[in-house]
């Protein structure tokens, strides 16, 4: 879209908590043709920073007469409408245009509905790579250096020498070489880890990655590697892509790092497999059923690692989101292609 009427406005939306000199920016982008709206009194409550969830709020009637008067305004969306997700394009019916917090919303997309509407979205693709690589990183080094015995062993006031492995020379099999994923891959050979991958899209390795695995020798490679690491966006080709026979596969000594989505690894075989001993341990950000249910045996299990679906959120994610959206708007105004466009038919 080009704005050419000096009397028109894009109206702007920002649908989640975002600090205010970010919303300033926004707005400094066109000052003369978008019109940005922030009402955090009319947002959920943020529980930390970068919170783009919060805690709902219940409005009085004026106040959610008012956000609905926003909703139908609006041409762009910052995230999408916390109230009422799955009528957005009912609820907002000039809208065109939705920026994601999120780089995975195939899933939301599809279980509001939003996914069968004409909106054009755009992923936060890119954002968390940093985060995410330093997860991996963290993880791997968690299990290698045989963390949790050092923490048992300092609550007990247990002194014993002992002998650890290195990552330096081990190998990892990536799956998913998108803004994570290959970030993942220059993070780990940079700690001397050998490299190697899984991606349908990728004609040639990579910054870090020492060979390309093609899907169909996936298990096979399994067995050859010392950690797995899931990069990959959640779709249907990848739901439960590593099952009971994918971790049968693997050494005893090999670590699987989750930082894609729970469904893409059959969990109850995973749990069955470090139960067993067949692999020594796993590092998990995102699980089947988040909240993780208070029942699930991965709780107690001193080999895994477990993060409440946070690796990704640093203080400076909502500068980087801001980053992309403004570039994007840009864009928009411009009428030139966005970037992380939501493909439709590929579910990322």
């Amino acid at each position: 879209m080009t704005i050419q009427d000096p009397g028109s406005w894009l109206e702007v939306l920002i649908a989640s908590p975002l600090e205010q000199e970010h919303v300033d920016r926004i707005a400094a982008v066109a000052p003369d043709g978008v019109r940005v709206v922030y009402r955090p009194d009319l947002l959920p409550v943020p529980r930390y920073a970068a919170d783009h969830h919060g805690v709902r709020r219940e409005l009085r009637p004026a106040d959610l007469a008012r956000w609905r008067e926003y909703l139908a305004d609006a041409v762009v969306l910052f995230d999408f409408d916390w109230f009422e997700p799955e009528r957005m394009a009912e609820n907002a019916p000039r809208l065109r245009w939705v920026q994601a917090t999120s780089a995975g919303i195939g899933e939301y997309l599809v279980r509001t509905g939003l996914a069968d509407t004409g909106i054009t979205f755009t992923t936060a693709a890119g954002t968390h790579a940093i985060p995410l690589a330093e997860h991996v990183a963290l993880g791997l080094l968690y299990l290698t250096k045989r963390v949790p015995d050092l923490r048992a062993w300092q609550a007990a006031h247990h002194w014993e020498r002992f002998t650890t492995n290195q990552l330096a020379g081990s190998r990892m099999l990536l799956v998913g070489l998108g803004n994570v994923g290959r970030q993942v891959a220059r993070t780990c050979a940079a700690l001397g880890m050998e490299v190697w991958a899984v991606d349908p899209g990728a004609e040639s390795p990579p910054d870090g990655v020492a060979r390309l695995v093609d899907r169909a020798e996936f298990r096979a490679a399994l067995s050859e590697v010392d950690a797995l690491v899931l990069a990959c966006p959640y779709t249907p080709e990848t739901h439960h892509l590593v099952g009971a026979r994918d971790l049968a596969a693997m050494r005893s000594s090999a670590v699987v790092v989750n930082i894609s989505r729970g469904a893409v690894i059959d969990e109850p075989a995973l749990v069955t497999a470090l139960g067993e001993g067949r692999i020594a341990g796993a590092v998990l950000d995102v699980f089947e059923t988040e909240p993780l249910p208070a029942e699930s045996p991965l709780w107690d299990m001193p080999n895994v690692l477990v993060s409440p679906h946070s690796a990704s959120t640093v203080t400076a994610e909502n500068r980087r989101i801001a980053d992309l959206f403004i570039d994007n708007l840009r864009r928009y105004i411009a009428g030139e292609p966005l970037r992380n466009v939501f493909d439709r038919a590929r579910g990322f």
